[in-house]
Formats: structure tokens, sequence, C-alpha cells
């Protein structure tokens, strides 16, 4: 692989990057803009911050998860980064047009079996990866959805004798805090699966070692390059989270920021690269949900599942037939 080669690579690598940041803009900042407790315009900056300095408070196990654990580095050449990476983007840039809240994540995961299929079959897969990818597919809205359940009752209980204008004052800046968290957990989980196709395309360059550590500049291009994203933000899709899901108080969505951000630290902390759309959606259900079931529009929670249930073999399609297009005219 070139000097020149690998350096579009990276380039690539860090547009997804962007795009995954500013498609799940909206996973950070729709609850604290659609309960009014801050203007859209601090929100994204505010959001953009704790994205960038993620870095500072987690290890890189998701990174070596995506790096080493979905295919088989054995057949990563440039021709496979470049299906992976234009499967993701284009499903990206096709679900934000449409407002859908569809997994970056698994965009991409999607991208890398697409790919790494087309070229050498399914055995190229790592069966433990996409285990671990399949099961937080189930597992992280579910645990976002008990969470978000869990605390609003939680919160209603230690608040049942104070006055609704006094739990609304305290939540308002408590919904700071969380989503300063969630965008901590977004962050981390989301930024290191970019490290990790980066890390990917180094070993295979012989740049790095299988067993090397993954450089700092890696790290501080791939926190940048999600926080820029984070500045221009996906609106079309902070409707669709804030919004039209279930309506939202400051109580309710600082349960839903707090429940994500957990969800979010104990994935990133197993290594395992889950989806902040997943989580988020799964959260804000379950604080709808604990109230009363019809405060939760199932109508617009079922299309987003069927985004999420198409969003892998989509991306792998894309992927495959971009590696195809690659290998037959570059």
């Amino acid at each position: 692989m070139s000097l020149q080669v690998l350096v579009c690579l990276v380039a690539l690598a860090l547009v997804f990057d962007f795009m995954n940041g500013f498609h799940d803009a909206a996973n950070s900042i729709a609850t604290i803009v659609s309960t009014g407790a801050m203007r859209p315009q601090w929100a994204i900056v505010w959001a953009a911050f704790f994205n960038f300095i993620a870095f500072l408070f987690f290890g890189l196990h998701v990174a070596g998860t995506v790096g080493k654990g979905i295919i088989d580095p054995l057949i990563v050449d440039h021709y496979v980064v470049f299906g992976a990476l234009m499967g993701a983007t284009s499903w990206n840039i096709l679900t934000w047009y449409y407002g859908i809240p569809s997994s970056s994540s698994h965009a991409l995961i999607g991208g890398l079996a697409g790919a790494a299929v087309a070229k050498g079959g399914t055995g190229m897969l790592v069966g433990s990866g996409f285990f671990k990818t399949a099961l937080a597919i189930i597992l992280s809205p579910a645990l976002g959805f008990t969470l978000g359940v869990v605390l609003m009752i939680a919160v209603s209980w230690i608040f049942v004798r104070s006055t609704p204008r006094r739990v609304g004052n305290l939540f308002n800046g408590l919904q700071f805090v969380a989503a300063a968290f969630y965008s901590l957990g977004h962050g981390s989980n989301d930024a290191q699966k970019t490290m990790g196709i980066i890390w990917m395309l180094l070993i295979a360059s012989s740049v790095v070692g299988p067993d090397d550590a993954l450089p700092l500049w890696v790290v501080l291009a791939c926190q940048a390059a999600m926080g820029l994203g984070t500045l221009f933000g996906g609106w079309r899709i902070v409707k669709t989270m804030g919004m039209r899901i279930t309506k939202l108080k400051p109580v309710s969505g600082f349960c839903a920021s707090a429940s994500g951000a957990i969800t979010l630290f104990i994935a990133t902390w197993l290594g395992v690269p889950v989806s902040t759309t997943h989580t988020i959606t799964g959260a804000i259900v379950g604080v709808g949900a604990s109230q009363k079931l019809s405060a939760v529009r199932w109508g617009v929670a079922g299309n987003i599942v069927w985004a999420w249930i198409f969003t892998i073999p989509g991306s792998a399609f894309v992927a495959a037939v971009s590696w195809s297009f690659a290998q037959r005219f570059f």
C-alpha cells in the first residue's frame, strides 16, 4: 500500500468520523434541546466539547474490537477499507437525509462485513466480534429502556412531595450534567470505531506492528473529527429523537440522557461497539413508557426499529459493490 493511498484512506476514515458526529449529534442534544433547557447552538458546543475530551477518560477497548475483532486482519487491504467506509458513509447520508436515527456503528460493522465477505467469503468474519455486536443490538436499547424506566420511577418517588416548579428547575440544571456524560460516552464509543479502522490500515501497511499501541495522533484526529461533526449537527434527526417519539420534560430528559450515558460507559469499558442511537432511543422510549404506554408514539419507534434491521445488510451491500468497483477500476 503506497503512502498516497494510505493518506487518502485515513482522510476518508476521518470523513466517516465527521459524518458519524454529524449524524449522531441529535443523540447527544435531542433531550436537552427539546425540553428547552439549552439553546440548540450552545447544546451543540457543549456536546462537541465532551465528545472531544472523551479519550481522556476511557481506554481503547472498542478500537481494539473494531480493528482486530470483526474481520480477519490478514485480508485487510486498501480495497476492503475503501469498501467498508463507502458502505457506512453512504448509509449515514441516506438515513440523515430522511431524518432516520439509524446506527453509524452498525453501518460501519456492516460495511466491514460486506467488503470482507466480497473478498474472501464468510470465513473472513471473526465470530466472537460479531457475536458481541449482535448481542449489543438487542441489549443496548433494552438496557437503556430498563434504566430509563427505573430512573423515572425512582425520581418520582424521591420528589413525590416537591412542587412541579421546583422539580423542573432542579432537573433543568441536572440535564446539563446528564448531556455532558452522554456526550462523553458517545465520543468514547463512536470515535474509537474510526480509530479501529485506521489502526487496521496502519497494521496492514506495516506502519505499526500488530502488537504496537495506537499512535496518539490517530486518537486526537478521530476525537477532533467527531467533535467537529457534532458542531455541524444533524438537525433533521433532532426532531425525531427529541419530539416525535414521546414528549420530554426536564425530568424525563435527564433520566433518558443519564440512562443512555450509563449504558455507553458499560459498553465502552467492556470493549463492545454499541449503537449510541439504539441506546438513547431505548432510554427515551423507557422514560415515556414509565409514565403511560400511550405517551410513546409506537409507530415512530417501530419505523426506527425497521431502520436498525436494515442497517447492517444495507451498508454491507453498498460496501460489497464499492469493493468490487474499486477492484475493477483502481
